[in-house]
């Protein structure tokens, strides 16, 4: 089995003397730059001029300044944009400030793995990744605990990248639950596909697919939506909490018997296939080639697809439903 880091395998004091800048202050960008503010660590926020976020960031105690001059000040550059825009900011404004012993630091594998930054060879590529949101990697760290994170090296200039990973890991409360070790390949390619075979895609398909089936058939929608959408999250939070053992213990003996005699049926050998396909396309790069295009020509197709999505069915009914619940009013 694959072996875990805790708090007592990291050292803190290989980046504590080190100015860190955070670039972005999305979803992990605010997460990192304050745990890591909070662990005592030395952090700048770069953001472009007229950013949104800057007020946030400053009204948080955090010392905010333009991309390029972040870049410059800082000794660890933790890149935490859209993989979408990373190119661009990189080659503009951080590729320039890149000097010996610098640290380049990425949350997800893409444009490295897939060759849109190219590092100099003279400083250490690094990735720390949660593996949570970011609101989750700041609420847990603030409660005492963390959320488990991914660490990998791709360029070693000092001798010190891995190490310098896992302190950086820790800085952000990763290693009080846990990180683990892999490469910027396997990282990048089991995290795309990952989103696009089963949390993103294959779930959204799947979910909008038992709504329609239902509904054709003459149903309720509104029965349809809570049938098909909204008990997913019981099933997910018990299957999180204690595998598919907790989940299968905590349902019917009907639903059990339904989900080992039925769901084979729903995911078939073709399904099967197909997920083996999906992999192919992001082992071959034509995944990347194809997101990098779409993004290159201005989101055409990526606009459109969200616009037919969100005038589907199932997000109408679902509109209206969750306007009724209490529960949620309450949030």
């Amino acid at each position: 089995m694959a072996r875990m880091y805790y708090d007592e395998d990291a050292n803190l004091d290989l980046i504590a003397d080190k100015t860190i800048a955070i670039i972005g202050y999305g979803s992990q960008g605010h997460a990192h730059a304050l745990n890591l503010k909070d662990s005592g660590m030395n952090v700048i926020v770069g953001l472009y001029p007229g950013s949104k976020s800057t007020k946030k960031a400053e009204e948080a105690g955090l010392k905010v300044s333009n991309v390029a001059d972040a870049a410059a000040a800082a000794d660890l550059i933790m890149i935490l944009l859209p993989d979408e825009v990373q190119k661009t900011v990189y080659k503009q404004d951080i590729e320039p400030a890149l000097k010996e012993n610098k640290i380049l630091a990425f949350a997800h594998g893409f444009n490295i793995h897939f060759g849109q930054v190219v590092p100099p060879p003279e400083v250490d590529v690094i990735m720390v990744a949660p593996k949570g949101p970011g609101h989750l990697v700041r609420r847990t760290y603030e409660g005492g605990e963390g959320v488990p994170c991914l660490f990998a090296v791709y360029q070693d200039a000092s001798g010190q990248a891995r190490d310098r990973a896992m302190a950086y890991a820790k800085g952000i409360g990763g290693t009080r639950a846990g990180i683990l070790e892999t490469s910027f390949r396997e990282e990048t390619e089991t995290d795309l596909f990952g989103e696009q075979a089963v949390l993103c895609g294959g779930l959204t398909a799947l979910i909008k697919a038992g709504f329609d089936t239902l509904v054709e058939a003459g149903y309720q929608p509104e029965l349809a939506y809570f049938e098909c959408l909204h008990e997913v999250k019981l099933i997910v939070d018990l299957i999180v909490e204690g595998g598919l053992a907790k989940m299968r213990d905590s349902i019917s003996n009907t639903a059990e018997y339904g989900d080992y005699t039925r769901g084979p049926r729903i995911v078939t050998d073709r399904t099967r296939a197909e997920m083996s396909q999906i992999l192919k396309e992001i082992q071959s790069g034509q995944f990347a080639r194809e997101f990098v295009l779409e993004n290159i020509s201005g989101k055409p197709g990526f606009t459109a697809m969200r616009r037919q999505e969100s005038e589907q069915h199932i997000e109408s009914v679902g509109k209206d439903l969750r306007a009724m619940f209490s529960w949620l009013k309450e949030k």
